[in-house]
């Protein structure tokens, strides 16, 4: 059928189908505005690959604004129907027998292919109106004409196409810039990420983000992804993490579709990865990374990464590939600090509907280390409220702290001496001066944190406690606890190093 046009029959089938498909991505008032007014009124195949639709629309307002707001995802959905790619031609004019003499001129979509002289396709008013009657069935009580084509029904229409964007390509619509709280132990984070979602691949690139859990490097870099598609929804962009790209590697392998993979991945504008230290170790990933890696650079196509280390402390990976990550822009994402923790939390509590007060918010974020942990505590709170109606109140945060915080803590297994070692490795002192007498103030700082460990993560006697350090009585041990205990609710550096700390010892159990 090369060169040729779609016969009446074959427009009315190929339309439906193309309604069937395109009403899931869109609202019933975007769907019942924008698609069923504006018919395909002619297709014709142009070669062995491509093919020319016309979309008719009986005003240039709705052409217009067809091709600005609908225009990527009507020309995906006609590809994958026809098999080929799709120039739009959008037309003003009546859909009627006879009447595409009249037609204005096109307004071109993006990479219009030039019209030629082919035989073109006469939409019967009546196959026309029967067609779409049967999708309109309900179009008495369809919104009134202006209110459909108002400016807040078109940027309803825009961010219905961008939400459905960023679920495709796997991006949370919450993780933006806007909901994501800055301080100092993150601003330089966010102002790099915010210079290459505005300037991909012109501004550090790759861009490598790496810090503990709940830092906010997997929020970061999803914001990246949703502000560059914000700005130019057309770019294509890809995000996985680090296991997901390993697994379709390996999937590649075993199906011998090994250029698919490469096909999908070095022809993307924007390659997100989270969690890449998870390819460290395994060869025939680093050597896949590696080529992907120059292929887009070399094109200044733009790169994030984020890890939980610095390239240089990730053991098994290729120096190759740690001296291109260390040529990009690294940075190191710090615990979030006391008052950061509270504004997250005020912002979260926010967006959820959760009235929590500034009040409430400091003793959640006195006890809470991180973003991710915040979280999950704000969705404890609504369940409670919600669910088992309860009130707000400062008790109900006591009840849910102490039982998210307290008993859903990871079990620490180690030995004392693992633990008083952690401690002296963390504050870069010897052992012996840990357990001492020394009254030196940075030494009895970390004398003091470890005796706190050992209670809270090992729950040993205060006695036992007391013999690891030079035999001190149980009164010194329950003074340094309780010591600990009051400034951390203050000391947001204390709060930090605890933090990490516990974090190692985790690490080191399992």
């Amino acid at each position: 059928m090369d060169g040729q046009s779609f016969s009446t029959t074959q427009i009315t089938s190929l339309w439906k189908q193309y309604c069937v498909y395109i009403q899931q991505q869109l609202s019933p008032a975007v769907y019942n505005t924008w698609i069923l007014s504006n018919p395909i009124t002619q297709i014709e195949l142009v070669g062995v690959d491509k093919a020319r639709v016309t979309i008719t629309s009986p005003t240039a307002f709705h052409s217009t604004n067809l091709n600005k707001n609908l225009h990527l995802q009507i020309k995906q959905v006609l590809d994958s129907i026809l098999d080929r790619s799709c120039d739009i031609q959008y037309r003003v004019g009546n859909p009627v027998f006879g009447q595409h003499d009249d037609f204005e001129q096109p307004i071109s979509a993006p990479t219009s292919v030039p019209r030629q002289t082919q035989p073109s396709y006469r939409y019967s008013h009546q196959s026309s109106s029967a067609f779409t009657n049967s999708f309109s069935a309900n179009s008495d009580q369809s919104p009134r004409v202006e209110d459909l084509f108002s400016q807040e029904r078109l940027s309803e229409a825009a961010q219905d196409r961008l939400e459905a964007q960023a679920r495709g390509i796997g991006l949370r619509s919450d993780y933006t810039f806007s909901t994501f709280a800055v301080s100092t132990t993150n601003e330089m984070a966010h102002a790099a990420a915010t210079a290459v979602s505005n300037r991909p691949g012109l501004s550090y690139n790759p861009l490598f983000l790496y810090g503990g859990v709940g830092v906010g490097k997997t929020h970061l870099m999803q914001a990246i992804g949703n502000n560059i598609l914000k700005n130019n929804p057309l770019v294509k962009i890809l995000y996985c993490t680090g296991e997901e790209f390993t697994n379709e590697i390996v999937n590649a392998i075993q199906t011998k579709k090994a250029r698919n993979f490469k096909e999908k991945y070095r022809t993307v504008d924007i390659l997100l990865i989270d969690d890449i230290q998870f390819i460290a170790g395994k060869n025939a990933v680093q050597e896949e990374f590696f080529h992907t890696f120059n292929a887009l650079t070399k094109v200044n196509h733009q790169i994030v990464l984020t890890s939980d280390r610095p390239p240089h402390e990730i053991t098994l990976l290729e120096d190759r590939l740690r001296s291109r990550f260390e040529a990009g822009l690294m940075i190191d994402i710090q615990q979030p600090s006391f008052e950061l923790r509270t504004a997250i939390l005020l912002v979260k509590s926010k967006a959820q509907n959760l009235p929590i007060s500034i009040e409430m918010a400091k003793t959640i974020a006195a006890r809470v280390d991180s973003a991710r942990k915040i979280e999950g505590i704000i969705t404890s709170i609504r369940s409670e409220i919600e669910l088992k109606k309860k009130e707000l109140s400062p008790e109900l945060i006591d009840e849910i702290l102490q039982l998210e915080i307290e008993t859903k803590r990871p079990r620490i297994k180690v030995a004392p001496g693992d633990i008083i070692k952690t401690v002296a490795n963390h504050y870069h002192i010897k052992q012996s001066s840990l357990k001492g007498h020394s009254r030196i103030k940075s030494l009895v700082t970390a004398r003091h944190v470890c005796m706190f460990l050992l209670k809270k993560e090992l729950s040993l006697p205060l006695t036992e406690i007391g013999r690891w350090f030079a035999g001190r009585d149980h009164t010194s041990v329950l003074h340094a606890v309780n010591k600990v205990e009051r400034e951390m609710n203050i000391d947001d550096l204390l709060q930090q190093d605890i933090s990490a700390l516990r974090t190692t010892l985790t690490a080191i159990s399992h």
